[in-house]
């Protein structure tokens, strides 16, 4: 949500390709040789239904992948409600909200191809020791996670700035807040 106001002022200045990254497989103690986007039923896992909701709004184009891919963080995120991430349902209503194709959405959402694009995405930041979400990839090939509640709107921009200008960085290895207190003061 904070992204999507830098990119109402950055505009086209500003290319977020967003990828699938599964905390559920990163924090699995299942070994190596379990893959959360192979097992079973996704509604059985926290959170593959939402990813492979996310993957079936991209088939309908760009823009409708950004529409939904902010109303999901937003329903997930924002407000009283914290969509189910594992509830087919749910998620059908928040793509017909956002005016995607919902009979498309509905069988896109029961092909196994989309698991796998989770999967290999998945699988490719792991190998570049991405460990969590969100970790962001910049021009330069450096990466960098950040721990953060979403800016204050008046600060938006400013702090989108203040991160670029430090986790492009190479030699910046970690910056951390003792806990507690923070998030102390972070949150109003």
């Amino acid at each position: 949500m904070w992204l999507d106001r830098v990119k109402q002022v950055y505009g086209e200045n500003l290319d977020i390709t967003w990828k699938n990254f599964s905390l559920e497989q990163i924090n699995s103690k299942e070994g190596p040789e379990w893959k959360a986007w192979e097992q079973g039923e996704p509604s059985e896992r926290r959170s593959l239904l939402s990813q492979i909701a996310a993957e079936a709004a991209r088939r309908q184009g760009p823009e409708a992948y950004d529409k939904y891919h902010l109303a999901l963080l937003t329903a997930r995120h924002a407000g009283q409600g914290r969509i189910p991430l594992n509830e087919e349902e749910p998620l059908i209503d928040l793509a017909e909200s956002v005016g995607l194709d919902v009979g498309q959405f509905r069988e896109d959402l029961k092909d196994p191809e989309l698991a796998e694009i989770i999967g290999r995405e998945h699988e490719e930041a792991a190998s570049e020791g991405i460990f969590g979400t969100p970790t962001f990839v910049f021009e330069n090939g450096t990466s960098a996670y950040l721990k953060t509640f979403i800016p204050p709107e008046y600060d938006t921009v400013a702090a989108f700035d203040s991160f670029i200008a430090t986790g492009h960085r190479a030699y910046f290895g970690e910056i951390k807040r003792p806990q507690p207190p923070w998030p102390k003061g972070a949150v109003s």
